[in-house]
């Protein structure tokens, strides 16, 4: 292991510049905080994106309800609006405190995006908004639709004929195949989902039902990319959703700032300097953590504080940051194995896109081993009677992470975990995951 050569250092080298690479190295949970994190007004103009993006997506995700309502009729009473809950969580917080023997101040609260509707995960935001997009954009092309009318036409069968002569096509650990598969077959679209080893059965067949076709592969997150990269270069019909370098799928994600902000103001919770928010996302590629960052960062601006969660077997993110190497660390050259509980967090490489954008904006990164994934998924199960799976759980420990690290401004915080992901997992899988967490629990 001391022998290999990354970037023209060995092993050895790196550690001695970063010696926290010996921790991840032997899998234990670390929290990193970013001392290269700017305000934003020292950075905003070098940014690639700005505040009037969110905006857009906004504005862009307002004309796409009357399609959602049409094409999905159970969003007719949320107006076709893909939006999550935002609760207060004071019995979980309870037994956080007890578990970590911890005092957080401040007030809790969960973003159940786990339970966003059709998808049920945080990527109903990025890959529903992508592929909307794209088929606003064929039907513009085509004259089949003009930005002032009513987005419903576009789920008629004429429309469903149109997109069946077009493909999408996405590299996946699970949760964004679902989402892509969900409304890309809704639409018409013929979907291929590339879906690396550790991708659930439960979720393959699921994408089958929808009519999506699945490629399964032996290896992980990467190749699944590069090999549906590949293919849809090859057909000029096909158009191929990059979870690694998606300025769309990011853009998606970032909307989900402004509407917390709406939450809060409704809830009369006060975010400013002497109420600083403190947000805790899982991880994996970057893709949805990072754009709901950048939009936090834009809405909020130095009063909000961005978190992000890995696994102790897949920290792939805070490999990259950590040593500037980005999308060209991938995580087993340091003898790392990718393998967790956590699918959706199961990424070797980072995006180069989201991994330099969080140079400067983001203010940490901690892991999370996976057995405290299982029993934090129990503790909420248990005190609040909310179901999450194993990736969603990982920015339970956040806060107190924090705490233990002196990086937490401690008065009046509002501390916001985001769940990512559960709403669609069968029931059987679900009560193994509450068993094992219980059990880990009662230890």
């Amino acid at each position: 292991m001391e022998d290999k050569i990354i970037m023209g250092n060995s092993i050895d080298n790196w550690i001695e510049k970063h010696p926290e690479l010996s921790h991840i190295m032997q899998y234990n949970p670390v929290y990193w905080q970013n001392n290269q994190v700017m305000k934003i007004s020292a950075i905003k103009n070098d940014l690639p994106l700005q505040l009037s993006d969110v905006i857009d997506a906004e504005k862009r995700w307002e004309r796409f309800a009357s399609i959602i309502k049409s094409l999905f009729p159970e969003m007719e009473n949320r107006q076709g609006i893909i939006e999550s809950e935002l609760i207060e969580i004071d019995k979980m917080k309870v037994a956080l405190e007890k578990d970590y023997n911890l005092m957080l101040s401040g007030k809790l609260f969960l973003k159940l995006d786990s339970h966003l509707p059709i998808a049920g995960s945080i990527k109903a935001r990025g890959g529903f908004y992508e592929v909307l997009k794209h088929a606003e954009t064929l039907a513009i092309e085509h004259r089949l639709l003009s930005i002032e009318e009513d987005y419903a036409k576009l789920a008629n069968e004429e429309m469903k004929q149109f997109y069946s002569q077009y493909g999408l096509s996405v590299g996946s650990t699970g949760n964004l195949g679902l989402s892509i598969g969900i409304i890309g077959t809704a639409l018409g679209f013929q979907v291929t989902i590339h879906m690396s080893a550790d991708a659930k059965e439960w979720k393959k067949q699921l994408l089958r039902d929808k009519g999506a076709k699945v490629i399964e592969y032996t290896s992980d997150y990467s190749q699944a990319v590069t090999e549906g990269r590949k293919q849809a270069l090859a057909d000029p019909k096909t158009y191929f959703i990059d979870d690694e370098q998606s300025i769309d799928l990011f853009l998606g994600y970032s909307v989900a700032a402004v509407r917390l902000k709406k939450q809060l103001k409704e809830q009369q919770i006060e975010v400013n300097e002497d109420h600083p928010l403190y947000v805790y996302i899982p991880c994996g590629v970057g893709g949805a953590p990072g754009g709901i960052c950048f939009g936090l960062k834009m809405v909020f601006g130095d009063v909000a504080h961005c978190i992000f969660a890995e696994p102790t077997h897949s920290p792939s993110m805070l490999m990259g940051l950590l040593t500037g190497l980005h999308h060209n660390l991938h995580i087993s050259d340091f003898g790392l194995d990718n393998i967790t509980e956590a699918d959706g967090l199961a990424v070797g490489s980072a995006s180069k896109f989201v991994g330099k954008m969080m140079e400067k904006l983001l203010d940490g990164v901690f892991t999370v081993d996976d057995d405290d994934l299982f029993r934090l998924l129990a503790l909420l199960n248990k005190t609040e009677n909310i179901k999450v799976e194993p990736s969603a759980a990982a920015g339970f420990m956040g806060p107190f992470q924090l705490l233990k690290n002196n990086a937490l401004q401690e008065n009046n915080t509002v501390h916001v975990i985001w769940a990512t992901g559960g709403a669609l997992v069968p029931d059987a899988i679900m009560q193994d995951f509450l068993k094992k967490g219980e059990s880990l629990n009662n230890k």
